[in-house]
């Protein structure tokens, strides 16, 4: 059933006409008036709803019942990843909010090749969340991920996470090391060209647990995906 995120309280009875963008992907999938749809805001749990009405401009919907389904991982996984050229990125957040991450922390770090600022940053970010949404639509989760500013590689070391982690082909531990529990985690993940060995240090001595993820090198798209499913695997839902 198609279903679309609507950033707005819903309750049961209400109708009302959808955004314009939510609306033209409705037409896009030739919905018609009397067809059901699934509408949620990212506050938890999921509507029924109908379409009540098409033009050609708006398309008018009626939320009907409340389902309580939840569909996010008990892991509060955040990813804090390095800038990547565009499309990398954007296969980064689409994957990582498929595998439940709970909030992706952009970081532009010393070999970032993309360093976004102003408004460059503002579009990149409203891409970014948009990839985020339409992730979270396709897979039935119940909460959007949050994909928060920009900022400094120093600034993004202060996480409070149970489980702090950098990504690194020279790490301390291999997976089988891990921890038996853990609630929340915190992944340093780095650009095409990895993090400086300055950067590495700073990781280390604010806590971050170096990782080596096996014998081969992964692209920084890479990362995200396999962290995330392997920790969802160990401490979450997978």
């Amino acid at each position: 059933m198609p279903r679309f995120f609507l950033d707005m309280p819903l309750a049961a009875g209400l109708g009302f006409n959808l955004p314009e963008n939510v609306a033209r992907h409705v037409q896009v999938l030739r919905l018609q008036p009397d067809d059901a749809i699934t509408l949620f805001n990212g506050q938890g749990g999921e509507y029924a709803g109908r379409i009540t009405e098409m033009g050609k401009r708006h398309v008018a919907v009626e939320v009907l019942a409340w389902d309580e389904q939840d569909r996010e991982s008990p892991l509060k996984l955040t990813l804090l990843q390095a800038i990547s050229a565009s499309d990398r990125m954007d296969y980064t957040i689409q994957k990582a909010s498929e595998l439940g991450v709970s909030c992706i922390q952009p970081i532009i770090s010393e070999y970032c090749q993309q360093r976004l600022s102003g408004e460059r940053a503002e579009k990149r970010l409203a891409h970014w969340q948009a990839i985020a949404v339409s992730a979270a639509e396709q897979c039935g989760r119940t909460r959007v991920p949050a994909i928060l500013p920009i900022i400094k590689f120093e600034q993004a070391l202060g996480q409070n996470a149970a489980l702090k982690l950098l990504l690194s082909p020279i790490g301390a531990i291999r997976q089988n090391e891990l921890p038996a529990t853990a609630n929340s985690a915190a992944v340093l993940i780095g650009p095409e060209g990895g993090f400086s060995a300055a950067e590495e240090t700073l990781a280390v001595a604010a806590g971050y647990t170096p990782l080596i993820l096996g014998p081969r090198i992964f692209r920084t798209e890479t990362v995200a995906p396999v962290i995330a499913a392997l920790l969802q695997s160990r401490y979450g839902d997978l």
